[in-house]
């Protein structure tokens, strides 16, 4: 059967391969759910079963954005605790948040995806960890929304069983027990889990925290991912005070604690990772663990600024995420190239920091290194899923700037014409074309409302 054709012309292309390959003016063409082409000029003549031409006048064509770090369910807690550093920030919504259930979830993952999906995002990537008694089936809410949506997700199964009693800081009732959280863990690989080329849906094991999980979560878990061959994924070295709180307890710092646990490989990335020093980034070089760089959120809890540019000259992979949107309150991927850029700016390096161009990597192909799927997904070349973005640049926020990825990353955030998922478009024109976007905002609002009285007591 001739596969369905779709050809994109006229653009400037940022391929993001290994070479940085660039075109002012050329063309991709993607055959049913994968990448065909991809070249200066026009497209090849004489192709068969064209059902869709482009015309990408005034455009950069770049891979689709990979998110590293999320929490969807917070899209119905933004604007709270807006001037806390992270422990008073957790202090003050734990309680909120231990009360959600899966239809707020349901909006809260619909809210968040929809976002960043009309923002370039074709990768998405959620870490739950609140599971409630009794709340109903929270990651398979979040599951629902992405796949209706059309985004491709990996959707990181979270657990915490250090509640207050514990020294932790959730509520009781808002933990798992260790046995609890690692049976609901294998039975989340087990339903959903499609390690296929091209998936839709990958599962990964992802503890919170070193101060909200058991050490003897973090080993189990680890040794369950790596039997179940799923990636594993969670916050490390995000503030001082998680430092500090490893010296006290476990006498070693976050990066140590976590090799000790089994913590510290190439199936393994961690969020933040803010508080790093020459040991701790030499650890994660070698052993090629992960980062999610969350710049804005980072910044939004007086964090501090993660030591990106030296993470990347040690050969460490990052990627960027958008973190929840309780500290992140635009929900959106794309402002995290430019913040990215400037805030590593304000560091040591100053200006040699990073570049547009490094900025634009770390959002395509440095997440879908992160994600363990970069030979699938995160740069524009034959044989790669077609998830691709296609942003206007020729409007009155960029048509001075010559340089297209400069224009995209230092400029204002850039609308985008088209973005395809696995070949199909889900954002025309700046809209959401396979969901109802009024509906989502309407859906989120409700439920946040009704977090919001539920929390009170009323």
């Amino acid at each position: 059967m001739t596969a369905s054709r779709i050809v994109i012309e006229n653009c400037a292309i940022a391929t993001v391969d290994a070479g940085d390959t660039e075109y002012a003016e050329g063309h991709i063409v993607v055959a049913d759910n994968l990448i065909e082409s991809v070249g200066a000029g026009k497209a090849p003549e004489g192709l068969e079963n064209v059902v869709r031409r482009v015309d990408g006048t005034g455009h950069l064509a770049t891979p689709g954005l990979v998110n590293t770090h999320h929490h969807f369910y917070q899209w119905i807690t933004r604007g709270l605790a807006q001037d806390s550093n992270l422990f008073n920030w957790l202090v003050t919504l734990y309680p909120t948040w231990a009360r959600i259930d899966e239809q707020m979830v349901h909006a809260a993952a619909q809210g968040s995806l929809a976002m960043m999906a009309r923002g370039g995002v074709t990768t998405a990537m959620d870490h739950h960890y609140v599971f409630p008694r009794g709340s109903g089936d929270l990651l398979g809410a979040e599951i629902r929304a992405a796949r209706d949506m059309g985004v491709r997700f990996t959707a990181a199964r979270g657990s915490m069983d250090r509640g207050e009693s514990d020294g932790g800081l959730p509520p009781d009732f808002a933990v798992e027990s260790t046995e609890d959280a690692l049976a609901a863990t294998e039975e989340a690989i087990d339903t959903h889990h499609d390690a296929s080329f091209g998936s839709m849906l990958h599962i990964a094991a992802a503890p919170c925290s070193p101060f909200s999980v058991s050490a003897e979560l973090l080993r189990e878990a680890a040794v369950l991912a790596r039997r179940k061959g799923v990636r594993l994924h969670t916050h490390g070295s995000e503030t001082v005070e998680e430092e500090k709180f490893c010296h006290e307890l476990f006498d070693m710092g976050p990066t140590d604690y976590f090799e000790s646990t089994g913590w510290l490989g190439e199936d393994v990335w961690m969020a933040h990772c803010v508080h790093m020093n020459d040991s701790d980034i030499a650890a994660f070089a070698r052993t090629k663990t992960g980062v999610a760089h969350c710049p804005s959120s980072n910044a939004r809890l007086a964090a501090g600024i993660a030591r990106v540019p030296d993470m990347l000259a040690a050969g460490v992979p990052v990627g960027l995420g958008v973190d929840g949107t309780a500290s992140n309150e635009s929900g959106e991927l794309h402002t995290e190239l430019r913040n990215a850029l400037l805030i590593n700016r304000l560091s040591g390096h100053r200006e040699n920091a990073l570049n547009a161009r490094q900025a634009l990597r770390l959002g395509t192909y440095g997440g879908a290194q992160v994600l363990g799927r970069a030979a699938e997904i995160g740069s524009l070349e034959a044989g790669k899923a077609a998830d691709l973005v296609l942003w206007k640049l020729d409007g009155i926020g960029h048509s001075s700037i010559a340089d297209p990825v400069a224009a995209l990353v230092f400029g204002a955030a850039a609308p985008v014409t088209l973005s395809l998922i696995n070949g199909r478009a889900v954002v025309e024109d700046s809209h959401l074309t396979t969901v109802d976007e009024d509906a989502i905002a309407r859906a989120a609002r409700e439920q946040a409302r009704r977090l919001a009285r539920i929390a009170a007591g009323n």
